[in-house]
């Protein structure tokens, strides 16, 4: 009953001077809404991200030509990498166990016309197994099979960008495109998959077998690119390392001391690069919303030291009546307690309110963070409770017949 009694009064002494305790709970509530909706940005932007990335593939290494700088006319230039080759996918196949799949790929930007429509875009020449390591689902038609790709057969897979620039509502499938003048029949569209994570925009491309565009349409024997798919996540740092021991020994790297002509991009370094970048970002608006709160409970410090000045005389009445310090200590805590828990549960609700109003009225992906929410009101209660220690001690330890003299 007492602790009814005592919340019903902290109510109506909260109440009574409404602007006020609007001033003192405003600190928490901009610091408070201020983590939410920043924190649902970052974890939002993060989430985002890491889906592209797998987007791109499961457990995918990408092994890349590397431009290396050679010595010439006094001056350095860049030269291209001509040495990896479709017999170092097949040995990255064969002696590293951790690898599943690989697909060779060689690729160009060339122009590519229907009918009257043409446009510029990548032409990328690889094998069946990019369809798996690559998650590259078909919306309509097929994808190309081995026995095409041996063959060197004249079939293209168009992202869903190329099909709409070229075919518009149409259906494409078994039309005739010309690449570099070459004609080819169209067998599959890719479904739609945008901008992924590394920057390259998946429907503004063409896929034909790999012979087909080594020989027909590159002129070229080399390649650009080794899609490499690991057993699993745990696997992909040794999958780096038994790639670089074969890639080193077929260039003949290790003998001649020389360094990689090629680099390997693992899936999994850049999704943590990911997360640390995501989560420095989140510590450092905590940081400087910290500052904020800090502002807030000062505020109801400030606030909680005023009433108790103000309220000696109600404070000597009911020690008078029997009220005992520890009553009304506990009182004044209460108080505080009140003031840190309404600002921070205001705080949450603006905080989520402005996530879903930022999620749905921009392109941003955000993500509102349960824990963090719960941790708010923590920190609230918490503020709260340290900012009214001081004046609630000093109000409990007020001596009847001083705080009845006060007026």
């Amino acid at each position: 009953m007492k602790f009814v009694r005592n919340i019903l009064i902290t109510r109506r002494t909260l109440f009574a001077n409404k602007l006020r305790t609007a001033l003192a709970l405003s600190g928490i509530t901009v610091g408070v809404s201020a983590v939410i909706v920043m924190v649902s940005i970052g974890q939002g932007a993060q989430s985002e991200v890491l889906r592209l990335i797998r987007e791109m593939g499961t457990n995918l290494l990408v092994v890349s030509a590397e431009p290396t700088q050679v010595f010439g006319n006094s001056r350095f230039a860049n030269t291209e990498i001509v040495t990896l080759k479709r017999s170092d996918s097949a040995a990255i196949l064969a002696k590293c166990p951790s690898v599943v799949r690989v697909a060779p790929a060689q690729y160009k930007r060339l122009e590519v016309r229907y009918g009257r429509s043409s446009l510029q875009t990548k032409v990328l020449g690889t094998t069946p197994e990019y369809q798996l390591i690559r998650n590259a689902s078909i919306i309509t038609g097929d994808f190309f099979t081995h026995d095409e790709e041996k063959a060197a057969r004249r079939v293209a897979v168009l992202g869903a960008g190329v099909a709409t620039d070229l075919f518009g509502s149409m259906n494409a499938i078994g039309e005739i495109i010309r690449i570099e003048r070459i004609p080819f029949e169209v067998i599959g569209v890719l479904k739609p998959r945008g901008i992924t994570a590394e920057g390259s925009n998946e429907d503004d491309q063409i896929l034909i077998p790999l012979s087909t565009a080594l020989r027909r349409v590159f002129n070229l024997n080399h390649l650009s690119t080794i899609y490499v798919q690991a057993t699993d996540q745990d696997a992909m740092y040794s999958t780096e390392k038994q790639i670089r021991h074969v890639l080193r020994e077929s260039h003949q790297l290790v003998l001649r001391d020389r360094p990689d002509d090629f680099s390997i991009q693992n899936q999994l370094t850049t999704i943590e690069a990911e997360k640390d970048t995501s989560e420095s970002f989140t510590l450092l608006i905590s940081a400087i919303a910290a500052v904020s709160l800090l502002v807030g409970g000062i505020g109801i410090l400030a606030i909680m030291w005023i009433a108790v000045g103000e309220r000696k005389i109600e404070i000597g009445l009911r020690m008078a009546v029997g009220a005992r310090r520890r009553d009304i200590l506990i009182q004044f805590l209460i108080e505080a307690l009140l003031q840190g828990f309404a600002g921070g549960a205001i705080g949450v609700a603006l905080g989520v309110s402005g996530a879903l109003i930022i999620g749905l009225t921009t392109q941003w992906h955000t993500v509102v963070p349960l824990d963090y929410l719960a941790l708010a009101l923590l920190v609230s209660l918490s503020l709260g409770l340290i900012s009214g220690i001081y004046p609630a001690r000093r109000a409990s330890l007020l001596f009847p017949i001083t705080a009845l003299r006060s007026e």
